[in-house]
């Protein structure tokens, strides 16, 4: 089922809304982000988190790969690693806490390796347009 949804970047309880009705349905999940650089998969996050009820101070993980905010919600940013680094470094069993996984830079390759170790798998991909950002998830 793909849903797409143009936004403006003020505007984003709409996908995190939606995001969150997937959630519930799926259970526990991970949640890739694609997009270019600044197109906004750490700002998704990041209201996603505030919207869970959460204080924490949302950053890109591009340096420590991986951050935890409280109510289960785990973030992490694979794009200096790459995904075999990722998996060498044991990444891969994190996703088997129960929570909801956002991964930036989650590509097809990710997917698919996830959905064959039976993880509930939802993507998101964003594109900039102007003022505004172009959201297509897919679960």
């Amino acid at each position: 089922m793909q849903k797409e949804f143009e936004l403006e970047l003020d505007n984003l309880i709409v996908i995190v809304d939606y995001l969150k009705q997937l959630i519930l349905q799926k259970g526990d999940c991970v949640v890739l982000l694609s997009g270019d650089l600044a197109s906004g998969k750490t700002t998704l996050v990041k209201n996603f988190v505030k919207a869970y009820g959460g204080d924490d101070l949302v950053t890109s993980p591009t340096f420590s790969i991986q951050t935890i905010y409280s109510n289960d919600i785990f973030h992490y940013d694979i794009y200096n690693k790459g995904l075999e680094e990722f998996i060498s470094l044991g990444l891969l069993e994190e996703f088997e806490k129960k929570g909801i996984h956002f991964v930036e830079w989650g590509d097809e390759r990710l997917k698919e390796l996830l959905i064959s170790y039976g993880f509930n798998v939802i993507t998101v991909k964003i594109e900039k347009k102007e003022n505004r950002r172009q959201y297509k998830i897919d679960a």
